[in-house]
């Protein structure tokens, strides 16, 4: 008996989940809703993902080995023409997974389409993304290292040159400038170490929980999770395919190397300013200017600085997408994936930028000792040598005040007070306090584990050089 005109299937491509419809979809819907131009960069882990879903199908009988074979081959050549440019992609199928599948198909007809058995796209796509995120992490951990290697180097080769330290951007101790840029091996260790750990929380395979019920075909889930490298399988299928967590804590993640390149940005361009003078940046990450010919612009550093705010506002979108969804998955969700990515990329750039910038960039040593004595930077020296032979220490703290506006009123460091003066405002005032006064010997006198003291200062470099090689 002839099938009634209604249920003809609607004219064009045909969709994943076309069966029940009986209108093709509007070409603006299809526009609407398309992700591929964006999704196309999950290929490599989607077919990934079905290679191993293919091999477990025909471990727990679903598929025979050699249908499970033959799919396998299929998404290969797939993934060749994808990787050198000769597949095509278009809107009317919406995703790279149905991309995948339907010239999957084309090649293999029903032995294709029974890759999906036992599978939604909601948790093939949540597991593409894991392995897309989980990917990028290990770049950027290993591009965060090389970073960290480049500020060890430049700390070692400049390790005994006196810089002043700044708090509230005004001079305020003097400190190694070796310290100062082991400062930011610190903070990018921090960061990798919030990588490792949001690593932990990506690395769960949400493969086999279905659209959000799971699945009566008897899989094994755990093959899977060996198969792709996975240290578990999520526990829960109404979260499993829906759960965006891992997205949203890696863009945190991200946001904060963002403002840590950004604060290291600004400081530099600050320090490589003609009223600093500190810093001679490599001029092959600077640019001029269109009409004054002597400018050397610290453009690299400017963007580092820009871009951070690009990755803090993808954070901000992801958290705003999520915060209103039920359980189980929602089709927002499609829009998690542009602001990952850029995050992502923008990081990756900039951390690329970032290594050979500072690998390449000297200190003005000369500049910086012509300088060094300016801002009384040794009254805190003067002040503790005061405490360590009993004074207390808001006295002492008064006291020292109280010479460093005598010096400032006559234009003049602390130590070109005669002792004369020093008693007139100290009456235990004693020759040996001179050894407190200077720069070099205010950063020498340190003691304190963690301080700028120059044997503190070398053992945290053989440290640093032990971890990071």
């Amino acid at each position: 008996m002839p099938h009634d005109s209604h249920d003809a299937p609607p004219a064009g491509p045909q969709k994943a989940w076309g069966g029940v419809f009986r209108e093709a979809t509007d070409p603006r819907m299809e526009a609407f809703s398309e992700s591929v131009s964006f999704d196309r960069r999950l290929a490599d882990d989607d077919i990934d993902g079905s290679i191993a879903h293919a091999r477990m199908l025909a471990a727990s009988g679903l598929v025979t080995a050699d249908e499970a074979d033959r799919i396998v081959g299929g998404l290969e050549e797939i993934r060749r023409e994808i990787a050198e440019g000769r597949f095509t992609f278009t809107a009317s199928k919406e995703d790279i997974h149905l991309h995948v599948e339907t010239a999957l198909t084309a090649r293999l007809g029903d032995i294709g389409r029974k890759l999906h058995t036992a599978r939604s796209r909601n948790d093939q796509v949540a597991t593409d993304l894991r392995l897309h995120c989980r990917r990028a992490i290990d770049r950027i951990d290993a591009a965060v290292l090389a970073l960290q290697r480049a500020f060890l180097g430049l700390a070692e080769r400049e390790h005994g040159l006196v810089i002043p330290g700044y708090t509230h951007l005004r001079r305020a101790q003097p400190v190694l400038a070796s310290h100062q840029l082991l400062a930011w091996v610190e903070k990018f260790e921090r960061d990798r170490q919030r990588l490792a750990d949001c690593r932990k929380r990506v690395n769960v395979l949400p493969l086999g929980s279905g659209a959000m019920a799971g699945t009566s075909l008897p899989i094994r889930r755990e093959l899977v999770q060996e198969a792709l490298g996975f240290d578990s399988f999520a526990a829960n299928s109404v979260d499993a395919a829906s759960d965006r967590d891992f997205v949203c804590e890696l863009a945190f993640v991200l946001s904060l190397v963002a403002v840590h390149l950004s604060q290291w940005a600004e400081e530099w361009i600050l320090w490589s300013g003609e009223e600093f003078g500190f810093l001679l940046l490599p001029e092959a990450f600077c640019t001029g200017s269109s009409i004054m010919p002597q400018k050397i612009n610290p453009d690299a550093l400017e963007l580092t600085r820009g871009k951070s705010a690009r990755v803090i506002g993808n954070l901000q979108a992801l958290l705003v997408l999520v915060k209103g969804l039920p359980t189980a998955y929602n089709r927002d969700l499609q829009e998690d994936k542009e602001p990952i990515f850029d995050s992502i990329d923008t990081i990756e750039a900039t951390l690329g930028v970032a290594a050979p910038l500072v690998a390449g960039t000297r200190f003005d040593a000369a500049r910086i000792a012509a300088g060094i004595e300016r801002g009384h930077l040794d009254a805190t020296s003067l002040m503790e040598a005061f405490i360590a032979d009993g004074l207390p220490q808001r006295t002492a703290h008064e006291t020292v005040g109280r010479l460093v506006r005598l010096a400032m009123a006559r234009g003049v460091a602390l130590a070109d007070l005669d002792d004369r003066e020093f008693q007139g405002e100290f009456a235990g005032w004693k020759a040996s306090y001179r050894e407190a006064l200077g720069s070099s010997r205010a950063v020498e006198r340190m003691r304190s584990a963690g301080s700028t003291a120059p044997n503190r200062v070398a053992e945290q470099l053989s440290a640093w050089k032990r971890r990071l090689s």
